[in-house]
């Protein structure tokens, strides 16, 4: 069992009580909703004739079916709307703060937490999304949760949970040439599969993940669910701190230093102990690009499909099931690989340094996508649009033949008019690439980087970003 590693300490300042089932009643510091699991939950509650306890620690935004071209209201799709008529409602009636669109706050919930400050070191986070792991980058333990947990949580601030044991993903030494954080959690996944993190909590550490940004580390965290794990955090240091400073619910005056002694105090330990350690060299990651139906089943650009004897032996038919679906053969280069649409954007690299990187590398490609390739960059919250247009970003995707869209979950999950048509290939930087995923029943996702996605798009085939940007 570990002991006073970050995650303890957060679990324990945080438990109500030990339930008879075993399980810790937790309670939740910051709980945030969208539209597609709230509106049952707050159904459940008009049922039970049960208020939102403390809406001030609940906050709401429209991310999954937002339309990213045409925004006009009502939307063409029906329960599209019946969706955002309900969040609107639902939040007007409790006293839920909601960044609709149009506020200049909105946009994809992971990307909006943390931007405006609302995610802090040593904070319990709880969202009806999977991906609410990416706030563990700041310190945090955040859990994704169903619908009925999010009726829990609107009710009651808590949540019941199993302790989790405690595994530390060390990643040690530089990044090469082309190499991102996006890069790092793909090998990570592809080391370690996507089943090794069922019942474990993960600490990303080691030199490499100190050198990233936050906006690196979020794209890191994000991604721990993929890995079976139920969060995934990073100990806050000096970056995370500069980061959340001045942000609008940043700590203000002299509660600043208060605050920030006591996020360096719930770091872990330096002879914490954990249940599970592996470490990794930076050296040998390299632009990694997944080839299956999995986050886990990866490889470098460089590399070929592996044969299914790579593999354990119960591992194959998944590992079969991947060559049938995608359509691509073992010893087959992943560079190379065709690809009919490119997007850019999710809460896993919807970031302005995420478009940042992207833009740079049209620039240094020179081209213009192909008319074959549909080339699409969506930011990730309305914040992000308005930074990246000040910036130029807009025009430099335009002019490369780019369309840029306005902010939303997009193709990540295909809730909203942005989907793949019948047998595509999309190279996405999203974060999932499960059969029909991107909203055809047959359509294939090969995830990356938007550096990746990037150069990609503009050549029309899987390429290695370093032939571009060395």
């Amino acid at each position: 069992m570990s002991e006073r590693t970050l995650f303890d300490k957060v679990w324990d300042a945080h438990a109500v009580r030990q339930l008879p089932s075993g399980q810790t009643q937790l309670f939740i510091g910051l709980h945030l909703i969208h539209e597609v699991t709230s509106p049952q939950a707050f159904a459940m509650m008009r049922e039970q004739n049960l208020p939102v306890v403390y809406p001030e620690r609940t906050v709401a935004t429209v991310d999954h079916i937002v339309p990213t071209e045409d925004q006009s209201r009502p939307y063409a799709d029906g329960l599209a709307e019946e969706m955002m008529q309900a969040i609107e409602r639902n939040t007007a009636e409790t006293g839920v703060t909601l960044h609709n669109v149009g506020s200049g706050n909105q946009g994809v919930v992971h990307i909006v937490a943390p931007e405006q400050g609302l995610t802090q070191p040593g904070m319990t986070v709880a969202c009806g999304d999977s991906h609410t792991a990416t706030h563990g980058a700041f310190g945090a333990i955040s859990f994704g949760i169903g619908t009925s947990q999010v009726r829990d949580v609107l009710a009651t601030q808590t949540l019941s949970m199993t302790r989790l044991k405690v595994r530390k993903i060390e990643v040690n030494g530089e990044l090469g040439s082309g190499v991102t954080a996006k890069d790092v959690i793909l090998h990570i996944l592809a080391k370690l599969g996507v089943k090794a993190g069922v019942g474990f909590a993960y600490e990303f550490a080691g030199s490499t993940i100190h050198d990233l940004s936050m906006e690196g580390r979020m794209t890191v965290c994000n991604m721990a669910i993929e890995g079976g794990a139920r969060c995934g955090y990073i100990n806050p240091d000096h970056t995370t701190f500069e980061y959340i400073k001045g942000r609008d619910h940043a700590p203000k005056a002299d509660k600043w230093d208060q605050a920030v002694a006591w996020w360096q105090s719930i770091a872990s330990d330096a002879d914490a102990v954990y249940d599970d350690v592996v470490v990794y060299n930076a050296a040998d990651i390299e632009p990694t690009v997944t080839w299956g139906i999995t986050p886990g089943q990866g490889l470098g650009v460089s590399q070929n499909i592996p044969d299914v004897d790579a593999f354990e032996a119960d591992d194959e038919p998944l590992v079969r099931e991947a060559y049938a679906y995608m359509d691509l053969q073992p010893g087959q280069p992943i560079a190379g690989v065709p690809i009919d649409v490119a997007f850019i954007g999710s809460c896993t690299n919807g970031r302005i340094e995420d478009l940042r990187a992207a833009a740079a590398v049209c620039q240094a490609h020179g081209g213009t996508v192909p008319v074959s390739v549909k080339a699409f960059v969506v930011p990730g919250s309305e914040r992000v649009k308005v930074v990246a247009e000040a910036e130029g970003l807009h025009e430099i995707f335009t002019k490369h033949g780019f369309e840029w869209r306005e902010a939303g979950c997009s193709m990540c999950l295909a809730m909203n008019p942005d989907k793949l048509s019948g047998r595509q290939i999309s190279a996405s930087s999203s974060n999932r690439n499960f059969k029909g995923r991107q909203g055809s029943p047959t359509g294939r996702t090969l995830l990356m980087s938007p550096a990746m996605v990037a150069v990609a798009a503009l050549e029309g085939k899987v390429t290695d970003v370093r032939t571009v940007t060395k």
